[in-house]
């Protein structure tokens, strides 16, 4: 599986870090950070190939590249908008336009709260063109005990959405 994250905010970043630090091994990231996430050098162990927010013209912005899933992880509300209305101006938007396109799995992990009416009328409306709108919610049926597993349900869910097999949780059992 080919799969292009991108990472957009300054909150919540820590999650899109872990979402690429657990994929399996086999499969092909390719990463994208924005200039308000953190610094490249937080994905440089990863094993993902790494792409500048303003690099439009990189591998992954194109459809015959061949993506099979995209994520962006957190998603900004500026991010959000943006794809909404379909502007592309950069690496993230690009790469979601792409998936859209193309009609691809696209997860959106918004990370504020409360929604804004518009927030949540740009989510509604992505999420009619198919978008898996994900939040990082907390499942509480995963018997979640501390933060690191909080932090692994989410990350398994997305997983779970996108098609990747995973054990980051303890699954219903009812």
């Amino acid at each position: 599986m080919k799969l292009a994250i991108a990472v957009t905010g300054a909150s919540g970043v820590e999650l899109g870090v872990k979402f690429v630090r657990y994929l399996p091994k086999e499969i092909e990231a390719h990463v994208v950070v924005s200039d308000n996430a953190l610094t490249v050098d937080t994905f440089e162990n990863s094993g993902a190939v790494l792409h500048r927010n303003d690099d439009i013209a990189a591998s992954v912005s194109s459809g015959s590249f061949g993506v099979d899933a995209t994520a962006i992880i957190p998603c900004s509300m500026n991010t959000l908008a943006k794809i909404a209305c379909g502007i592309s101006d950069n690496l993230p938007t690009r790469i979601a336009a792409v998936a859209l396109k193309e009609q691809k799995k696209l997860l959106l992990a918004p990370r504020e709260m409360p929604f804004s009416a518009i927030a949540l009328e740009n989510m509604h409306k992505l999420a009619t063109l198919g978008v898996i709108i994900a939040p990082p919610v907390i499942g509480y049926y995963a018997d979640i005990r501390d933060i690191e597993a909080m932090e692994r349900f989410i990350i398994g869910k997305w997983y779970d959405a996108l098609g990747i097999e995973n054990d980051l949780y303890q699954r219903w059992k009812g």
